[in-house]
C-alpha cells in the first residue's frame, strides 16, 4: 500500500454565521451539519465561531481529498480537545486525517492533512 497525502485549508468569516442564526435558520444548518455537530455548537452561548470552525474543517476536507463528497458525509467532532474527522460510508476506510482548527475574533481557520491508502497497482 502506498499513501497519498493531501492538504486542504479554509478560512471562514464567523460573521456569516452570526447573520444567519441557527434558531431561525435550522433548515439551512441541517443541510451542512449533522445533528451531533449542531448539538455541540448550540451548547455554547455564542455558537457562531463553532459553526464557522466546523464549516472550515469540512471545506478543508473536501480540498484535501479532491473527491466529491457531501457536507453531511463529513463528521467533525472533538477528542481530547482536538478536532477529529470521520467520513460516512465506504470512503471512510480509504482515509485518515489530521486537523488543526482555530478561531479568533471574526475568523475560523482549519488545515486538514489527508492520508489516502492506494494499492501500488492502482497508480
Amino acid at each position: 500500500m502506498i499513501e497519498k497525502l493531501g492538504i486542504g485549508t479554509d478560512i471562514t468569516d464567523i460573521n456569516k454565521f452570526k447573520k444567519i442564526p441557527y434558531i431561525t435558520n435550522k433548515k439551512f444548518y441541517k443541510k451542512i451539519f449533522l445533528q451531533s455537530e449542531i448539538k455541540y455548537c448550540i451548547k455554547y452561548k455564542n455558537p457562531s465561531p463553532h459553526f464557522a470552525g466546523k464549516f472550515a474543517v469540512k471545506e478543508s476536507v473536501i480540498k484535501a481529498i479532491s473527491e466529491k463528497i457531501s457536507f453531511l458525509n463529513i463528521e467533525t467532532f472533538h477528542s481530547n480537545s482536538k478536532p477529529q474527522i470521520r467520513l460516512k460510508g465506504k470512503i471512510n476506510k480509504k482515509y485518515a486525517f489530521r486537523a488543526s482548527l482555530s478561531h479568533e475574533k471574526n475568523f475560523a481557520i482549519a488545515v486538514v492533512i489527508s492520508e489516502k491508502k492506494i494499492d501500488k497497482y492502482q497508480k
